[in-house]
């Protein structure tokens, strides 16, 4: 059962990772967020994969490429239908345009589970924090995210746990 959580664990991770001007840019990262969600909610390992570098990598567990696809792979098969939730996430964009970071927290709970206040609460991370609460297992996520041929690719992700004080990775 503990490997089921830890595959899910960093599954949800990747998922939200693997989705101009620098206001421009903001947009295009956080879009490139919104299509990871909406791919890792359709299964598609390999839509997810075409939002990453050739050198991602994930923590914990120092996770490349080829064990992403394997973790996914597992957790699908594990989860079955699914949600992933999170407000607006924060990004920065370098001053040269060619690096940005994001970070955000996030949940993913099966389909049939719902939080009707988070729409709502999409612009303020600490409240939808709190909305969410006790009811699901909360995770953040820290991205590092490069341009590549005018496209913004994540190239690595830093997963961490909700302990009820702080996240943890």
């Amino acid at each position: 059962m503990r490997s089921f959580f830890k595959a899910g664990f960093i599954a949800a991770g990747l998922i939200l990772s693997l989705a101009c001007g620098k206001g421009d840019d903001v947009q295009a990262i956080r879009k490139l967020i919104d299509k990871g969600a909406a791919l890792g909610e359709k299964h598609d390992i390999g839509g997810l994969m075409k939002l990453a570098t050739e050198d991602f990598s994930a923590l914990p567990g120092e996770v490349d490429r080829r064990t992403a696809k394997a973790i996914l792979w597992r957790a699908f098969q594990y989860y079955g239908a699914f949600k992933v939730l999170y407000p607006l996430p924060k990004v920065a964009v370098e001053s040269g345009g060619k690096k940005a970071s994001a970070s955000f927290p996030f949940l993913m709970v099966r389909e049939n589970v719902s939080f009707p206040k988070l729409k709502d609460l999409a612009h303020d991370p600490k409240q939808w924090l709190q909305e969410v609460g006790e009811n699901a297992d909360l995770y953040a996520l820290d991205m590092e995210l490069v341009k590549e041929d005018g496209e913004w690719l994540v190239h690595g992700v830093v997963l961490k746990r909700f302990t009820g004080r702080s996240f943890e990775e």
